[in-house]
């Protein structure tokens, strides 16, 4: 048995055990870690460059680029290495590390998504106050208020859980850090707290989905009043990148806590979790920029848009 203060290393859950595999898993998340910094760091260096793209969708498709960069660098070459070096261990600094940016890093994409949801709604639904609504200021301001609020959240949870006694050893069910499996090494009731907190962020979670979806309900209706099929589709061109990305964030994660324990093996929890945190943000660069004709167009004028022919 073993306290927190004791811990100095916690062990992740390996893919597998066999070196030639572990290889096989090196190689694989090379590519896809590869994949998601060229697509993101093109997006911000094409938003960044071209001033016809500063406006508020892309603003906060820049936010959204940065907070998938930041995401899976948080996870992925950590799991890199203790495949390539046939390690498990994972210092106790760098878990809290991992669960703490972790934690901000995927709320703040929800929140920046939920914010998306209310910008196409304005576009689409209220386009004469849509320069006054979502100005620079507003933009700016509202982007502030999701990396900050989220920075707190993340702040107060990793506080929390890794106040909490640990004494059910320092393996990990997971290949990251993650707060419901650390919570599973506690002793203490006082875990109780934090679910409390778990059971919070729930209801917040679903807040912004109902969010989500009554913005597109509004949506979907004001663009069935536009006469022409032409006005309708451009319409509708610049909201399905947005849906797109959202329904994966979301599909993702809700399968991934709500499947049915029938089916739960750690394998597929393992292939799952790889589903909801390692391939949204390679994905998510591929969807705005083949689903966004103006993204489209600013990229092959780049040096680097020989890649995409």
């Amino acid at each position: 048995m073993s306290n927190s203060s004791s811990i100095t290393q916690f062990l992740l859950l390996a893919f597998t055990d066999t070196r030639e595999l572990q290889l096989l898993h090196f190689w694989l998340f090379l590519g896809i870690y590869l994949a998601a910094l060229l697509g993101n760091s093109l997006i911000i260096t094409t938003i960044t460059c071209d001033h016809h793209l500063h406006t508020p969708m892309y603003f906060f498709l820049l936010n959204l680029s940065l907070l998938d960069l930041g995401s899976i660098s948080t996870i992925v070459p950590k799991s890199m290495a203790n495949s390539f070096w046939d390690t498990k261990a994972i210092s106790y600094g760098g878990c809290v590390a991992q669960v703490f940016l972790y934690v901000f890093l995927i709320t703040a994409e929800y929140s920046l998504l939920t914010i998306m949801s209310y910008d196409r709604y304005v576009a689409i639904c209220k386009p004469l106050h849509y320069g006054t609504l979502l100005d620079s200021r507003a933009c700016v301001h509202m982007a502030a208020a999701a990396w900050g609020s989220c920075f707190l959240y993340a702040l107060l949870h990793t506080a929390n859980t890794f106040s909490l006694p640990l004494c059910q050893g320092n393996a990990v069910h997971q290949f990251f850090c993650e707060i419901p499996q650390i919570l599973k090494l506690s002793c203490s009731h006082s875990y109780l707290r934090e679910a409390g907190l778990l059971v919070v962020s729930c209801l917040v979670a679903f807040g912004c989905f109902v969010f989500i979806v009554v913005s597109y309900v509004q949506i979907f209706r004001a663009v069935l009043r536009i006469p022409s099929e032409e006005g309708r589709h451009k319409a509708l061109s610049t909201c399905l990148p947005h849906l797109t990305v959202v329904s994966l964030f979301l599909s993702t994660d809700i399968f991934t806590h709500l499947k049915p324990h029938s089916i739960s093996s750690p394998t597929l929890d393992l292939v799952v979790s790889v589903l909801y945190t390692v391939v949204p943000p390679a994905v998510n660069p591929l969807i705005y920029s083949l689903r966004n004709q103006e993204l489209r167009a600013t990229l092959c004028q780049l040096p680097q848009c020989t890649w995409f022919h």
